[in-house]
């Protein structure tokens, strides 16, 4: 399903993507040494309710997942890259963090991600991995605009993530959102310029690019969701909720600089 928002639709689409921004950069705000990932995924909870809003991942149960998700933020350490379950850990100085969260506010979701460093003594290969992701989503933002393809945002994402030199896992990528988080059309992290669907004006897209240090090959952990790099090493993932509109891209899960 590939939905095309309403100018109300798109309004409340800001609401939700404002959340989603604040309550990451809250949660970024208190991830600090010692913090306990649970403590995290409690906090999230208070935040959505708060709010008058509902998670998208609480009740989740796709078909790459193993059973109801179970919690309200998924929070991914070091060599984890995408829907990391929390659980009984606590965080430590040089942990790389990756908080993955989308909720639906007023019937409209969205969907955001952010990496970084706990503490005070980051890798310089860390901030770079991190940064590497960033401007790659730039880049697929830049490309976002009525009349290019899907494809275009996938190169545009790709040629960053190529050029830094790591290796593009295709399995998981962005995504269509709206009435419900996952949507089509599939946004891979690479692709070829002038292929797929054509943006217009009123569509939502989650683009996520994400990378592992040293390979692409995925392994899932016990849990049945966090899934790791295959090597051990060291991942990011960064994301951002994007309407099309006639002007280009805007983004909507920046945050707005309240607290949550």
């Amino acid at each position: 399903m590939i939905e095309i928002l309403t100018a109300d639709e798109l309004t409340r689409a800001r609401g939700a993507g404002a959340l989603v921004g604040d309550i990451l950069q809250t949660l970024k705000s208190r991830a600090t040494v010692g913090v306990n990932l649970l403590d995290l995924d409690r906090w999230t909870q208070q935040m959505i309710a708060d709010a008058g809003a509902e998670s998208c991942y609480v009740d989740y149960a796709p078909s790459f997942g193993s059973g109801p998700f179970g919690h309200y933020v998924c929070t991914a350490v070091n060599d984890a890259v995408l829907h990391g379950m929390p659980h009984d850990y606590r965080l430590a100085d040089g942990d790389l963090l990756t908080l993955d969260l989308a909720v639906t506010l007023r019937g409209i979701s969205a969907d955001a991600a952010i990496s970084f460093v706990v503490g005070g003594t980051p890798a310089p290969e860390d901030l770079a991995m991190i940064a590497t992701t960033e401007r790659a989503l730039a880049a697929g933002i830049a490309a976002a605009r009525p009349g290019a393809r899907i494809g275009d945002l996938s190169h545009a994402i790709g040629s960053v993530l190529s050029a830094a030199g790591y290796a593009i896992n295709l399995e998981f990528g962005g995504h269509g959102i709206g009435s419900t988080m996952h949507q089509d059309p599939h946004v891979a992290n690479d692709g070829r310029p002038g292929r797929g669907y054509k943006l217009r004006p009123g569509l939502l897209l989650a683009l996520e690019p994400w990378v592992m240090a040293d390979t692409d090959v995925l392994r899932t952990d016990a849990d049945g969701w966090t899934l790791r790099s295959a090597t051990g090493c060291r991942t990011a993932h960064s994301e951002h909720t994007i309407a099309i509109t006639e002007d280009g891209a805007e983004i909507l899960t920046l945050p707005t600089g309240r607290a949550a």
